[in-house]
C-alpha cells in the first residue's frame, strides 16, 4: 500500500501522472519553438513533472536505484525551471536557463518512457530484454541526440518579444 492505494492502482495514478506531464512537456516544448510562453500548459507541465518525480520516491525500494538518482536530478531541473520562469520571469540569461532546464527535464521523463516501454511492451522487451542490447542504446542515443537539438534550436527561437522605440524613446 503507498498513499492507502494498492501498488497496482498507485503505480497506474503514477504512470498517468507521467504520461501528462509528458504530453504536456511536448506542447511547452511546441510552443518554444514557436516563440509562444503557453502559461498554463507550462504549469501543468511543471506540476505534473514535479509530482511525477515525487510520486516516484514513494514506490518501496531497499537502495538507492537508477530512477531516484533520475528523479533528484530531475528535481533539480525543475527547480531551476520554475525559478527561471516563476522568480525571475524569464529576463536576460534566465529564459535561456529556463528552455533547457524545461527541455532536459521532459528529457528525463521520456528516457525513463523509454525504459519502461522496453520493460512492458512484449515486442520491444523481446528485442532488448536485459536493455544491454542494441537497440535500447541506439534508441536512447537517438532520443537523446533529438532532445539536444530541439533543445538547441529551443534556446535560439524562444526570445524576448522586441522592445517598441518611437522617436528616440522606449515605448512601454
Amino acid at each position: 500500500m503507498v498513499l492507502g492505494m494498492s501498488l497496482q492502482t498507485y503505480t497506474a495514478v503514477h504512470e498517468i501522472i507521467s504520461l501528462i506531464g509528458i504530453g504536456s512537456g511536448l506542447v511547452v516544448v511546441a510552443g518554444l519553438l514557436a516563440n509562444k510562453r503557453l502559461d498554463r500548459w507550462t504549469a501543468i507541465f511543471l506540476v505534473t513533472t514535479v509530482l511525477t518525480s515525487v510520486t516516484g520516491f514513494l514506490f518501496p525500494f531497499k537502495q538507492v536505484t537508477p530512477g531516484i538518482v533520475l528523479g533528484v536530478l530531475s528535481l533539480i531541473a525543475l527547480t531551476v525551471a520554475i525559478v527561471a520562469r516563476y522568480s525571475r520571469h524569464l529576463i536576460g540569461g534566465w529564459r535561456r536557463t529556463y528552455v533547457i532546464a524545461a527541455v532536459v527535464s521532459l528529457y528525463f521523463n521520456v528516457f525513463v518512457l523509454v525504459v519502461q516501454s522496453f520493460e512492458k511492451v512484449s515486442v520491444l522487451h523481446a528485442l532488448a530484454p536485459t536493455q544491454k542490447e542494441a537497440p535500447f542504446g541506439i534508441t536512447q542515443l537517438v532520443v537523446l541526440i533529438a532532445f539536444v537539438v530541439v533543445g538547441i534550436m529551443a534556446v535560439k527561437k524562444f526570445r524576448a518579444a522586441p522592445v517598441a522605440v518611437t522617436s528616440g524613446r522606449v515605448a512601454a
